[in-house]
């Protein structure tokens, strides 16, 4: 089944920061992006806190789900529940090189079995109606030619996958950290550029090293959509930058202070649940990225005796002096 919209930008799964608060700040920030949740393992979803795992505000949709496993019949059970949370799409981890990924047989490693990976796309797909999707590695340790993640595609793809996010490096399944896997192998869009060129009916989305307007820019020349990590946690603003640049948004916050007085509601709806304002605030840490005032926003956001009162206002008086200028978003490259 195809995706009611496309993957023009998307913020990729990463694990202990794409949480529902994560992706309720940045639907704030971006309405035309896809979100997803941070990687969850078959036997956490079947064996543990459902609800935990899978609660979601509506106004993050469209959000996806991104399932860690690799027996068939677990990911049915787990695509099953993700659509009866309401989840917009599955997205199956075959990009995750950690080692304790690797023990439990999946991610990266997969790219190794594709025929696997059909079995659990085709069970999913089985059991639910809302679209499955892959994220993938363009090759494992030092093998770089492009016949291997072509194969791995096409092998899928006759599936009736119809959308691959294509991770621009290599996973080294040995001797590297996960955060080296994230920067030593070398990015080679050019993978991805050629998977679009050979495959055009498929939906090619990049994802690695993307980190400014000027390379969202470059590679939708090549492909159909862009995956943004760390830039989009780190400097979150860019989220809004994109939406006016790329889809001629005038609805999003048109100043940081006017993210954060967005939030407000949603603040207060969490602390009068019994929440904390840590457990949202620290997703919103680089809002002021590069800006004046951002060190002290930094610095009061990380203060425990600051966040102590659980007072959202204190957050919207902050953001309002730091940007008291109001200014209007201005989008650079």
């Amino acid at each position: 089944m195809p995706n009611p919209l496309p993957h023009r930008l998307a913020v990729a799964p990463m694990m202990d920061w794409t949480d529902r608060h994560c992706r309720y700040f940045h639907r704030l920030l971006a309405r035309h992006a896809w979100l997803y949740t941070e990687m969850i393992t078959a036997g956490a979803l079947l064996h543990g806190d459902a609800a935990r795992h899978l609660a979601f505000d509506p106004a993050e949709q469209p959000v996806a789900v991104q399932l860690g496993g690799s027996e068939p019949d677990d990911l049915a059970a787990c695509a099953r529940l993700a659509e009866r949370w309401g989840y917009a799409e599955i997205n199956l981890n075959c990009g995750c090189p950690s080692e304790r990924v690797q023990r439990g047989a999946f991610g990266a490693c997969l790219m190794a079995e594709p025929e696997l990976v059909t079995d659990c796309v085709k069970a999913m797909q089985d059991a639910v109606s809302i679209p499955i999707t892959v994220k993938h590695r363009i090759g494992l340790d030092r093998r770089e030619e492009y016949g291997f993640v072509r194969g791995f595609v096409e092998t899928l793809a006759r599936a009736g996958c119809r959308t691959f996010f294509v991770h621009a490096r290599n996973a080294w399944l040995k001797g590297l950290s996960p955060k080296e896997n994230r920067e030593v192998p070398p990015l080679r869009y050019e993978v991805a550029h050629r998977l679009k060129r050979d495959l055009p009916e498929l939906e090619i989305v990049v994802n690695g090293g993307i980190a400014t307007l000027t390379d969202i820019d470059r590679e939708l020349r090549h492909v159909d959509g862009v995956m943004l990590g760390r830039a989009a946690y780190h400097d979150p603003w860019l989220l809004a930058a994109i939406d006016a640049r790329h889809f001629a948004a005038s609805d999003g916050p048109r100043t940081r202070a006017d993210a954060v007085r967005a939030m407000l509601p949603y603040l207060e709806r969490h602390i009068a649940a019994g929440g904390s304002l840590r457990q949202i605030t620290r997703h919103m840490l680089g809002l002021f990225h590069g800006q004046p005032g951002a060190r002290s926003w930094r610095r009061a956001l990380s203060d425990p005796d600051w966040l102590a009162s659980d007072d959202p206002s204190l957050l919207v008086e902050l953001a309002r002096e730091i940007d008291a200028a109001d200014r209007p978003l201005v989008v650079h490259a």
